[in-house]
């Protein structure tokens, strides 16, 4: 069996892509979580960053990499046509090295609400090409999900930005909002958001990161005064 190892899943990204793809596709896996630390997590990952999945003496480190070794192995990973695994591939990996703004101004933090002080062009840029992208991908291949019918790897790339949407109330246009609840709805994710919310751990350049971006609405956390 696969063993998945992650960091805080309040705080960390990454991790839930592979989490959720790998619990959205039914594939049987351990999970291992490291608490964050900001000296990364070698030696247990090459990087020094997680997620990594370990395959008995095989360990596949980056979310991109190990999506494509998965997909190798077990059907369902990516759409089935090719034209949409294609297109599916090209917004992964599109999230995997974009959206900069939307990742530096918008830290994950999926127990908080809060109301922004304001949208900054990089991020409102971010926004719109997002907006861009998800209507496309419904509308080129019928939803209800990016690559079709099912729920596929390039929708577990785009659940934390679904959390991020949650957490400072993104605006987007009705289209790009209702996918955005409707990855929220998909039990994997819906796991993953109430792990996190039951974690105590908090670390404070995570905390001060996310306070600083706007006025704090809710703290769901388990601890939360």
């Amino acid at each position: 069996m696969y063993e998945l190892i992650i960091t805080n899943k309040n705080y960390s990204s990454w991790s839930m892509r592979a989490w959720v793809l790998l619990r959205a596709a039914g594939i049987p896996f351990t999970e291992r979580l490291l608490r964050y630390r900001p000296g990364g997590f070698r030696p247990q990952s090459p990087s020094g960053r997680v997620p990594c999945l370990r395959d008995g003496e095989l360990l596949v480190w980056d979310t991109l990499a190990i999506t494509e070794y998965l997909a190798e192995r077990h059907a369902g990973v990516w759409p089935q046509e090719a034209p949409a695994r294609a297109w599916a591939r090209s917004a992964a990996a599109e999230m995997h090295s974009g959206f900069n703004a939307l990742r530096n101004e918008c830290s994950m933090s999926v127990g908080v609400r809060l109301r922004r002080h304001g949208i900054s062009s990089g991020l409102q840029t971010d926004l719109v090409r997002l907006a861009e992208l998800w209507e496309e991908g419904l509308a080129r291949h019928g939803g209800p999900f990016l690559g079709g019918a099912g729920f596929t790897a390039v929708d577990a790339f785009f659940a934390p930005v679904a959390t991020r949407v949650q957490t400072y109330a993104l605006p987007l246009p009705a289209p790009a909002a209702a996918y955005a609840q409707r990855l929220l709805q998909v039990p994997a994710v819906a796991q993953w958001i109430m792990d996190g919310i039951a974690e105590t751990f908090r670390d404070a350049s995570h905390e001060e990161e996310v306070l600083a971006q706007g006025v704090l609405l809710a703290d769901l956390r388990a601890g939360a005064s």
